[in-house]
């Protein structure tokens, strides 16, 4: 498989509903939309981010969270006060 944007060769697998050739770590297939069972490889502990408790970036054009006092996303500092 190649790159469309840098034209290097990148793994690739056959999709199995379509057969479509997509990146070796797609969870989807680009082509039909079917599932393709690969897991995140990030994995984040139970304790390590609560959905319900989050906190979003104040910044109204990030779509980022807080975590250890800074946006993920963009970087921004959060102090509580805004």
């Amino acid at each position: 498989m190649e790159c469309p944007h840098c034209h290097q060769k990148i793994s690739g697998k056959t999709c199995p509903s379509c057969g479509m050739e997509v990146p070796s770590d797609s969870r989807y297939c680009m082509k039909c939309g079917a599932e393709l069972g690969l897991k995140s490889s990030v994995s984040v502990q139970e304790d390590e981010f609560d959905i319900e408790s989050r906190v979003l970036c104040p910044d109204g054009a990030c779509t980022g969270i807080i975590m250890d006092g800074r946006c993920i996303v963009c970087g921004k500092i959060f102090t509580g006060k805004e």
